[in-house]
């Protein structure tokens, strides 16, 4: 799978999570939490091979797209400083849904970014070939990637 194939059906997979919450949520139903924790370990996931393997990768093969990475960075240490603050207060807390419902508008307006702006500049950069070569990268990173939120990391500048 090449990476942006790859990194567009862990956009899909949390998206339905966030689906699979705003449901229970309606139902009131306590077991909510744990598609906002499935979620927080994906998205902690997926953080962190963009920044250990995809971001690298595009920052030098494609210069034009410096700017978005950088902001796609601080995006990624907002959403952990979120997560870890989410998990920290309980569903109970009276901002629980307040946070994950700014968590998750957070999400959309990066996936939105990457996959209308910036994804079809790197498919034009990179040949098909690199674009594998950097799936199977992600694929392998994704072995070790830590599955909590780390702010305190900085895993690539």
């Amino acid at each position: 799978m090449d990476a942006i194939a790859l990194l567009k059906a862990d956009h899909k997979a949390v998206s339905k999570l966030f689906r699979e919450y705003k449901a229970a949520k309606k139902k009131d139903s306590p077991g909510r939490a744990k598609f906002i924790d499935d979620a927080s370990k994906a998205l902690s996931i997926h953080a962190a091979i963009e920044e250990q393997v995809f971001y690298p990768a595009v920052r030098s093969e494609v210069p034009k797209l410096e700017d978005a990475i950088l902001e796609s960075l601080e995006e990624h240490h907002v959403l952990k400083w979120t997560l870890e603050e989410i998990a920290a207060i309980g569903v109970e807390d009276e901002r629980y849904d307040a946070k994950v419902t700014v968590m998750m508008e957070q999400v959309r307006h990066h996936v939105e970014e990457e996959e209308t702006d910036w994804f079809p500049k790197v498919r034009e950069a990179l040949t098909r070939a690199r674009l594998q070569e950097l799936g199977a990268q992600l694929e392998k990173a994704k072995k070790t990637a830590p599955r909590t939120p780390n702010p305190d990391r900085v895993v690539a500048r």
